[in-house]
């Protein structure tokens, strides 16, 4: 199992746990519900820790070369993160219920009814919404300031986070979605709840593609370009986030194919890099969805106030977290937990889903990255022509 990818654990374990739950006595199963009690309990713990740990110095790296070139691309990337989400949002209000009944509804409560053997406590430092204010306050204080100490402090914080989420958190995953899946299978209703996300993900792959069409009709139009022609120089990037599932890994050939599409050398080279790590509209549109559809299943509140709420304060929190494997879903849980309540076996259906289609949330990521670098460079050179 070790020398398998994550995706393929993730995979084996869901079968396994729907294979197995239908044989295993409820003895063995409330074992994995109490392993599962004792994880959701530590990773509540470190949920604040990874959103002060990812966000403190992504603001301070990004504050730090302060200038109009830098707001303008944050902005730009920001502005299509959250109309990612919105996009997501809209078409599930339509389409997701008519693919939920009141059966997988009742599975999840049946899930949650197994209990397990002992609790322990594990009460997190800070809470969710004290985790995210506190980590602008402080990112934003040492851009001004330019501390370098607490500069320091904060990125070496944050790779005993990034080691910690690597060591302690993805490889012990497969084993809690094993326990989650197992559950649902002993209750009988496992199969609801697959069918449903079935469907959802056939919807997720046609919104990352509408995604993909409007960001470059955009661009080619602001730089009377053909969209389609700029789009097709990107499928290399495209194709090689598809294989690495890493925006980071991906960036020279994002570079490369950008520079075909007429970008200047300058504004290539700042804003690929960049946009890695602050451009997450496939990421979002994919959560979002994801989100909306446990919120339907669960009965939990999702009404239009609420998620933008939720959308907004997700396209802070996963800023720098494409440079960690599982970051990106790993920074979700603070929002998912803190604005739409969700409990630990909704969140890790939500990190099962997104590791499932990790690869094409990067591609959509990466390749909307050269449109956005499209329209920054014409922007640029209006702005310097005037």
């Amino acid at each position: 199992m070790k020398k398998q990818g994550l995706l393929p654990r993730i995979l084996i374990a869901i079968v396994m746990g729907i294979l197995i739950g239908d044989v295993l006595p409820e003895a063995w199963v409330r074992v994995f519900v109490t392993f599962n009690d004792l994880f959701s309990q530590f990773l509540g713990f470190l949920i604040p820790l990874i959103i002060v740990g990812l966000i403190v110095p992504a603001i301070a790296d990004i504050g730090r070369s302060a200038g109009r070139l830098l707001l303008l691309t944050v902005g730009l990337a920001y502005a299509d993160t959250i109309i990612a989400g919105l996009l997501a949002f809209a078409t599930g209000t339509i389409l997701f219920p008519m693919l939920i009944d009141t059966e997988v509804s009742m599975a999840v409560e049946k899930a949650d009814a197994l209990q397990p053997y002992f609790r322990l406590q594990i009460p997190a430092i800070l809470d969710v919404m004290a985790a995210l204010v506190s980590s602008f306050v402080i990112g934003i204080g040492i851009a001004y300031t330019d501390s370098p100490a607490l500069k320091k402090g904060f990125t070496e914080f944050r790779t005993i986070i990034e080691k910690t989420i690597q060591v302690a958190i993805i490889p012990i995953l497969p084993l809690y979605i094993f326990g989650i899946f197992l559950g649902m299978t002993y209750t009988g209703e496992a199969y609801h709840i697959i069918l449903v996300f079935a469907k959802i993900i056939c919807i997720i792959f046609l919104l990352h593609i509408v995604i993909l069409l409007y960001e470059f009709l955009i661009a080619g139009g602001l730089a009377r370009k053909n969209p389609l022609r700029l789009l097709l120089n990107m499928l290399p990037a495209y194709f090689t986030a598809l294989g690495t599932s890493s925006s980071a890994a991906t960036i020279p050939v994002t570079l490369r194919q950008t520079k075909r599409n007429g970008v200047s050398d300058e504004i290539a080279s700042f804003c690929v890099p960049l946009c890695a790590t602050i451009h997450i509209s496939g990421s979002m549109m994919k959560i979002t969805c994801c989100a909306l559809t446990v919120c339907l299943i669960c009965g939990l509140p999702h009404d239009f106030p609420l998620f933008l709420h939720f959308i907004m304060l997700l396209g802070v929190c996963m800023i720098a977290a494409p440079g960690v494997p599982g970051g990106a879903a790993m920074a979700a849980l603070g929002p998912l937990a803190g604005v739409l309540g969700f409990n630990p076996n909704a969140q890790a259906i939500i990190v099962a889903l997104y590791i499932a289609m990790d690869s094409f949330g990067t591609a959509c990521n990466v390749t909307g990255d050269g449109a956005l670098a499209v329209i920054i460079d014409k922007l640029h050179r209006k702005s310097r022509n005037d």
